[in-house]
């Protein structure tokens, strides 16, 4: 098998592998692995595996590209399932089918899947897949960062990614916290997840948080609430945010995992 990693500036793709037959699964991983251009992250048999590995971080994986077969045993959903429901993402990864059947070609083109590795895979078709998305990578052109649109009465704001503290649902409205003010957005939380991705840390089910001005972790009995804003004790600005249950640790990790300065146990 050629080394390629040179030629790409020695990056190498996450890749998520979503197939059902652990042989051809694992023979996947072995042939990505070894052309030095992927790193395999994670490997699972179902589409419901797949969603979940995908989420925003922390409780997803950093994923560039998913290899995914169209057919997997037991499952309700398809790989092509798995696609259409990211195509809205802006900030989805790449996909690539990769499966036995040739039919289905068109219609994955026309979801946006970038590239169709045909059954038996071999070191050729698998390389020559990944040169494919690598030149891809190259050749586009990095986006200005999305803008945040609100409303202040009949006005709209604009405002930065970097100045939003956070987002909050509540009463079917959707609210966004920042240094300016709060102001009312028209989009759900999911979908504002959607096009931020990573960006963003969903720390309860009504809240979204720019864990960049997260300034304090607080837990009180079985409590746990985040301080986002600016300023630590009694000068800080900002808002206290509810972190369910089920996140806490998450979350506690995420914010551990950039830091230093406390013992860890």
């Amino acid at each position: 098998m050629n080394d390629l990693s040179g030629t790409v500036d020695s990056f190498r793709f996450r890749v998520l592998v979503v197939e059902d037959e652990w042989p051809a699964r694992n023979y996947l991983v072995e042939l990505l692995e070894g052309s030095h251009l992927a790193e395999v992250v994670g490997a699972v048999a179902s589409v419901g595996e797949a969603r979940q590995a995908l989420q925003p971080a922390p409780a997803g994986l950093e994923v560039d590209v998913v290899f995914v077969d169209i057919a997997l045993e037991g499952d309700d959903e398809t790989g092509l399932d798995l696609v259409r429901a990211s195509a809205r993402n802006p900030r989805r990864p790449m996909f690539v089918l990769a499966t036995a059947f040739k039919e289905h070609a068109i219609e994955a083109f026309e979801l946006g899947v970038d590239d169709y590795l045909l059954k038996p895979f071999t070191e050729e078709r698998v390389e020559q897949c990944l040169r494919r998305l690598a030149a891809r990578r190259r050749l586009v052109v990095p986006q200005s960062p999305l803008r945040i649109v609100a409303r202040r009465g009949r006005s709209l704001v604009f405002l930065e990614q970097n100045e939003v503290w956070a987002f909050e649902a509540a009463d079917r409205l959707t609210s966004v916290h920042t240094a300016h003010g709060t102001f009312d957005l028209d989009l759900s939380l999911s979908a504002i997840e959607a096009s931020f991705g990573r960006a963003l840390t969903r720390v309860h089910r009504n809240w979204l948080v720019n864990a960049a001005h997260i300034k304090e972790l607080e837990r009180d009995g079985g409590e746990t609430r985040v301080f986002v804003g600016v300023g630590i004790g009694l000068e800080r600005r900002g808002v206290c945010v509810p972190v369910a249950r089920e996140r806490a640790q998450a979350v506690r990790e995420m914010l551990l995992a950039s830091a230093t300065g406390l013992r860890r146990i």
